[in-house]
């Protein structure tokens, strides 16, 4: 099948365009004025971890410091640290979100998502909304949630993962539709996300949302034996499940997976970044970019979209964390990189005037995928989020019609 375009016919030139920091482009992650501002604090950082390589030398003029444990009492030298008593042992730990900080606001984001689905239960009389609190293997929680066709025959499943900075609920309108044709929709938070566990959008590894769908998927298809399974995930949630597929044992599973601007290419604005990332993620993993939303994407050419999107307290606004950032750039290489080995049948779907994902990474996929079955649609003058576009319903339907030929 030849890569197919489809012209949308819109005027670009008199559509409204609204921007947020909120999915500032990865590939920017470093400026050089922000190059200048991580460099200035990798050096104090590098000092404060001198610290104990120049006590020696401080000894001489520095009091004497009582540390006492349980079991004993003595008399040290010590430069003024961040001491953390661990039973018998005195360590220096690095200052840090505070976990109570964390915990509380993910209290606040999980009861606001919890509030929506109990608020929509019922809806119009078609579909049942619920949610649950999913553990992952780790120990953390995860907020899910479902949407369910009242009719007795459900054709298939779909599991539906959201993008950077966003939530599940998002697809509430998209899922009603999936709905509609038969399908039972589940819907999950990925770790920093929406009502799930950890500080907002803030990925400490893209392994873990890897893992996380791979056992939720597990206890999805045992819910509903028998039913055939598909995946759709939007911009880093499909990079998230496309490398889910490289599993043998997960993508024998799987139906199939449709796929919306996926984070396949993501590439740092200068060849230096991909040297420097790992070490500044390493370093300062929470640190925010603020190069990364001085100027915005265009995501969107529908403005009322937007402005529901970035009013949503749980779509995170802010600039983008270094260590997220560092994870979406290292999921998108290793694709790159293992792109023939994906065998799982699939849709991907791409804006050609896309400003965070690269559409010619979508090709790519296409053309060196082992897959028998795969689709590729590139939707003209369209941008990042398809599904939030004025041609939604052209997009939806796309994928609806692709579903519908598979059960």
């Amino acid at each position: 099948m030849a890569v197919e375009t489809m012209s949308m016919g819109t005027d670009h030139s008199s559509a409204l365009i609204l921007t947020s920091g909120a999915s500032g482009r990865v590939r920017a992650l470093f400026s050089m004025r922000e190059l200048k501002r991580l460099f200035t604090i990798i050096h104090s950082l590098i000092l404060f971890l001198l610290l104990p390589f120049r006590f020696v030398l401080w000894q001489g003029k520095m009091g004497a410091v009582v540390i006492r444990d349980e079991k004993q009492e003595r008399k040290v030298r010590a430069a003024p640290q961040i001491l953390v008593k661990k039973r018998n042992m005195i360590s220096v730990s690095p200052p840090s979100v505070p976990a109570k900080v964390v915990d509380e606001e993910v209290a606040v984001r999980r009861e606001l998502a919890i509030r929506r689905v109990l608020e929509d239960e019922g809806g119009d009389g078609s579909y049942d909304r619920d949610y649950s609190l999913f553990t992952t293997k780790r120990g953390d929680t995860l907020f899910t949630q479902s949407w369910s066709p009242l009719s007795l025959n459900h054709r298939g499943l779909v599991v539906l993962l959201h993008g950077l900075n966003e939530h599940s609920g998002r697809y509430n309108d998209f899922a009603k539709q999936l709905n509609a044709n038969g399908f039972k929709v589940y819907g999950i938070d990925w770790i920093g996300h929406g009502g799930s566990d950890g500080l907002h959008a803030y990925v400490p590894s893209l392994d873990y949302a890897v893992d996380d769908l791979k056992s939720f998927l597990d206890k999805v298809l045992t819910e509903n034996p028998g039913l055939p399974c598909f995946c759709i995930g939007h911009s880093t949630g499909g990079a998230i499940i496309l490398k889910a597929m490289l599993d043998p044992k997960i993508e024998s599973r799987v139906s199939g997976v449709a796929l919306t601007s996926p984070a396949v290419g993501v590439q740092p604005s200068h060849p230096i970044f991909t040297v420097l990332a790992p070490i500044v993620a390493f370093l300062l993993p929470r640190y925010q970019l603020s190069a990364a939303n001085k100027e915005g994407v265009q995501v969107s050419r529908d403005p009322q979209a937007l402005i529901t999107k970035y009013s949503d307290p749980l779509v995170f606004t802010g600039s983008i964390r270094v260590r997220t950032g560092y994870e979406i750039l290292r999921i998108a290489s290793h694709l790159q990189q293992n792109l023939n080995k994906v065998k799982v049948p699939f849709l991907v779907m791409h804006g050609t005037a896309d400003t965070v994902t690269d559409p010619n990474a979508s090709k790519r996929l296409y053309e060196e995928a082992s897959s028998s079955d795969k689709s590729i649609k590139l939707f003209k003058g369209l941008l990042h989020d398809l599904l939030f576009e004025p041609e939604r319903e052209v997009i939806a339907g796309v994928i609806l019609d692709w579903l519908n030929q598979r059960v």
